[in-house]
């Protein structure tokens, strides 16, 4: 299994929107940046992620699922672009700022830190179980 970070701007689609969405979860749609969409691309159904929002906010609040791998992105016609399905599995005990991501030493090469914009990023073994320990978890 490996883990990732997706990013999202809670005024648009934030955790309550998945969690809204159950089991049937939502299409992660929309991404335009080649890295990301890559990451994407290798990423098997049952991989887990943080959802983390943007902009308002800057945490990890919740933990999601891939539920469907690597497909076309329905919201263009664009070949270049796909996506994969999510689901939200359970929200963090306490969310996890990016402030307190770059004051840990054990995190410093974290993509968060070092490529803060990809909004989907690879969170190593390792990261996800600081993170975890961070939450509460």
């Amino acid at each position: 299994m490996a883990y990732w970070l997706f990013k999202t701007e809670p005024d648009v689609f934030g955790w309550d929107d998945l969690v809204a969405r159950g089991d049937q979860g939502e299409e992660w749609d929309g991404v335009r940046n080649y890295q990301a969409r890559n990451n994407m691309r290798v990423m098997k159904k049952g991989d887990l992620g943080l959802l983390y929002h943007s902009n308002q906010g800057k945490e990890a609040v919740g933990i999601v699922e891939v539920i469907a791998e690597i497909h076309p992105d329905s919201t263009t016609d664009d070949t270049r672009w796909e996506c994969v399905d999510i689901k939200a599995v359970q929200p963090l005990p306490r969310a996890v700022s990016l402030a307190q991501v770059k004051s840990d030493p054990r995190l410093t090469s974290m993509a968060l830190v070092s490529n803060s914009r990809l909004s989907v990023q690879p969170v190593t073994d390792q990261e996800w179980k600081i993170v975890m320990e961070l939450a509460g978890l």
